[in-house]
């Protein structure tokens, strides 16, 4: 049951009228005046200042609070607050979010306001911390925007509630929307405007004020293109002529990249500077998306390695077998490393939104600053002028100044003393007034000086106001002067290079490197390296470098595997790909661009690495000398599946001290021990065995004896063997040693597992063999380090004694 209503009828003055609209027209008038609204008042820039309302009431509200640049800070929420409570009807988000941009000097050009404290990073990746926190204050060049704004230079409007006043635009003494350029969304239309360099656009400038008819193509000498606050490339210009002419076009930007080599093993893509607006985390997120989709390939690791010391660092690891110029135009592709900027030159002239080329808008703002100079002229005239009156009426009365004082002091009231001056000197009521406020202080002689100094400059002024006012050709002048004043202070040079076009076209440079043969090689210091092609190497005895003794050198492809036999008979497998590439230069051949073996494998301590292998099952295989007399020849059985493998079951104490891969299995096998016996045999009179297998014995050895050393050698080449003796027995404790290089021929063949025979005699004082080697020739030596060192003459003499050494040997090798 419905309630009566108790209340009474509304009188017939109120009572409600209802009027029929048409719903249509209803909607299309609100939304235009939105749409209109949104335009003007928020999303679309003015061409003059090139400033949207919100960051014009910022900058003047930061002027009227008595802020400068060579004044404290203060907290950002108070200048947002003033905006907000006297100009910008709108959220305090909006107005700071507003502020925060004037200040990041990634998103302006020339910033207008200096900020203290998290303004927020590049892309947005780190917000700004909230504006009870920041503080701000204007820049330098917020003061050339606001610069003379009391000087009636531009029309003033009521804010939003009547109770201020403030710009319908700055005086702006540089073409900002140019510089630092503009974006926003309206109602059916929106602006995406590219920062510029400040001196290229005055010079621009410049150039259409001497010459009015200038053309796009002589202005673009001037402004080549943007010039974005991050840096970064330009690809393409085609686009960036469109827009000049046109209001619209596209380029794209890339960013600032170099390849360097990041580690010893591997090349990386370093990135320092990003396209416009673009932050690193949104390039990190890309990559980890894209590496994890199997969408983007060739990467190992990324860092990022920016700080404030060296600004913006991202390091792309390249993985080895990966075209790092390849894995950089994938980047390119498929992340915003690349992007397309969009420009579209909407800006509000008076109050319509047009689209304007470089040449309009360059106009637009020399127009507004002809205006803005012209209205400052004829204010500064007005001022000089009344002042110029003053001081005249001033200096009347001086002249006669004891009749003004008779006259002030025979008149009854300051009314009566008033209408006498007029009437006695034909001053004005302006200048009676002053003269009778003037006090008598003022009136000495040194005054009358100064007032008629004071009245001929102003009379200079006033006549070159005039002139500028009077000339079109002094206000050009004067505006162009102004500019170049303004960029000499404040011109930067340009960070964004511009290229034509992108190089080298995305797929011309293959992604993986190609499995080319190579050579992989092992040198005396322990560095591994590959070379660029399979050939074998040259030898060159006139010239010798450091690093230059290649112990062991095996042929492998660029994308395959080798083996690495170490002393405690483990065979680990190495992939090509990994090892750096020795660049292909004539000359003799030298690890000195190779990477250490620790880059590449885990040793023991007491483990060292004795030569590569090739991984071919079909080659004679391994064979083996240890430290107790065992030799051995490892069937060639490598599972594909494993990394590890053991190629001998050594005794307690035992180790390999040398291991050479077999090339045809006709080889001899030679063992020198440290009491200087040699024992050389063929390589067929040991029985290949297993991978688990122990061996079997190699030579006799005497007491106390052992093996020094275990080489293979063709008995077809020219071959010698190598030995040092030394002692122990010197006073300074230091090795005396005496070596010989002795024709290999001269040693005989003897069974396994005999005692061989004599290799070198042993002078008083030394006891046993320190170093062996044997080999063909050219055998090259050298020192712990990898310094050369001359080997003696040869002894035809199998069991003579040697000759001192004037440098350590530590190694010795033949051609590979």
């Amino acid at each position: 049951m419905a309630r009566r209503s108790t209340k009474a009828p509304p009188p017939e003055e109120y009572e409600e009228r209802i009027l029929d609209v048409d719903v249509v027209d209803e909607m299309q008038g609100s939304f235009l005046e939105y749409a209109y609204s949104v335009i003007y008042s928020r999303a679309l820039p003015d061409a003059r200042d090139g400033l949207k309302p919100v960051h014009r009431r910022i900058l003047h509200q930061m002027n009227d609070m008595g802020l400068r640049p060579e004044r404290p800070y203060v907290k950002c929420a108070r200048v947002v607050g003033e905006v907000m409570g006297k100009l910008h009807p709108h959220g305090d988000s909006a107005i700071y979010d507003a502020l925060v941009r004037l200040a990041q000097p990634f998103s302006m050009r020339l910033p207008l306001v200096d900020g203290h404290g998290n303004f927020g990073s590049l892309g947005n990746d780190d917000p700004p911390a909230a504006m009870r926190y920041t503080e701000c204050r204007p820049a330098p060049a917020a003061s050339l925007m606001v610069e003379s704004i009391d000087e009636d230079t531009v029309d003033f409007q009521d804010n939003y509630d009547g109770s201020e006043r403030e710009p319908v635009a700055l005086p702006a003494a540089f073409p900002n929307l140019l510089v630092n350029g503009s974006s926003g969304i309206a109602v059916g239309m929106a602006t995406n405007m590219p920062p510029h360099n400040l001196g290229e656009v005055i010079a621009a400038a410049r150039h259409l004020i001497r010459h009015p008819g200038a053309d796009l193509e002589t202005l673009m000498r001037y402004v080549p293109g943007p010039d974005l606050p991050t840096g970064g490339r330009i690809v393409g210009l085609d686009g960036i002529k469109d827009a000049y002419e046109t209001g619209r076009g596209t380029f794209k930007m890339r960013a600032t990249v170099s390849i360097e080599d990041v580690t010893p093993r591997r090349k990386g893509i370093v990135v320092t500077e990003l396209p416009f607006s673009v932050g690193p985390e949104k390039v990190k997120a890309k990559v980890k998306d894209l590496t994890n989709a199997k969408k983007l390939q060739g990467i190992a690791d990324l860092k990022d390695l920016t700080d404030r010391a060296h600004g913006l660092r991202l390091v792309f690891e390249i993985k080895n077998g990966f075209n790092p110029e390849a894995v950089l135009e994938q980047l390119y592709k498929l992340t915003p490393m690349e992007e397309t900027f969009g420009i579209n030159n909407v800006a509000l002239v008076d109050g319509q939104p047009l689209t304007l080329g470089l040449k309009e808008l360059l106009e637009v703002y020399l127009d507004h600053r002809f205006s803005v100079v012209r209205r400052r002229s004829e204010f500064r005239r007005t001022k000089r002028s009344d002042r110029l009156h003053l001081v005249e009426g001033l200096l009347v009365a001086l002249l006669d100044i004891d009749e003004v004082i008779r006259i002030i002091r025979g008149s009854e009231n300051a009314a009566q003393a008033k209408e006498r001056l007029i009437a006695h000197f034909s001053l004005s009521e302006i200048q009676t007034q002053y003269i009778l406020d003037t006090p008598l202080r003022r009136l000495t002689k040194f005054d009358r000086l100064e007032l008629e100094a004071e009245r001929d400059r102003l009379t200079e002024e006033i006549a070159a106001l005039t002139a500028i006012l009077d000339s079109d050709a002094e206000l050009r002048k004067l505006v162009s002067g102004e500019l170049a004043a303004v960029a000499k202070k404040y011109g930067t040079e340009r960070r964004t290079v511009l290229l034509e076009s992108a190089g080298t076209p995305v797929g011309a440079v293959p992604l993986q490197v190609a499995d080319d043969p190579c050579r992989v090689l092992l040198s005396s210091t322990g560095l591994l390296a590959r070379t660029a092609n399979g050939e074998p190497l040259t030898v060159e005895d006139a010239k010798r470098s450091k690093h230059d003794v290649i112990v062991s050198a095996v042929p492998s492809t660029a994308r395959g595997s080798v083996g690495a036999v170490t002393s405690a008979g483990r065979l680990l497998r190495l992939a090509v790909i990994d090892l750096p590439q020795l660049p292909d230069t004539a000359g003799p051949p030298t690890l000195a661009g190779g990477a250490p073996v620790a880059e590449f494998l885990t040793l023991e301590d007491d483990e060292r690495l004795l030569c590569l292998t090739t991984l071919d099952e079909s080659s004679p295989g391994l064979a083996l000398g240890t430290l107790q007399g065992v030799v051995k020849r490892v069937v060639p059985d490598y599972p594909a599946n494993k990394d590890e493998l053991e190629v001998i079951t050594l005794k307690d104490g035992d180790r390999i001290v040398g291991a050479t891969e077999l090339r045809t299995g006709e080889e001899d096998l030679v063992f020198v021990t440290s009491d200087a016996q040699l024992l050389r045999y063929q390589a067929n009179q040991v029985r290949p065995q297993g991978r688990p297998a122990g061996g079997m014995a190699g030579i006799k050895l005497a007491d106390g004896a052992e093996v020094i050393a275990f080489d293979v050698v063709d008995p077809a080449a020219d071959a010698v063997v190598f030995t040092v003796a030394g002692s122990t027995g010197a006073l300074d404790g230091a090795w005396v040693q005496t070596a010989k290089l002795t024709p290999f021929d001269q040693f005989p063949r003897k069974g396994r597992a005999t005692g061989g025979v004599r290799c070198q005699r042993f002078l008083k004082g030394e006891d046993r063999l320190t170093f062996a080697w044997s080999g063909a020739t050219p055998a090259r030596a050298a020192n712990k380090n990898g310094t050369p060192v001359d080997l003696p003459a040869p002894d035809p003499r199998r069991d003579g004694s040697g000759t001192p050494l004037a440098k350590t040997v530590t190694v010795v090798a033949g051609p590979v």
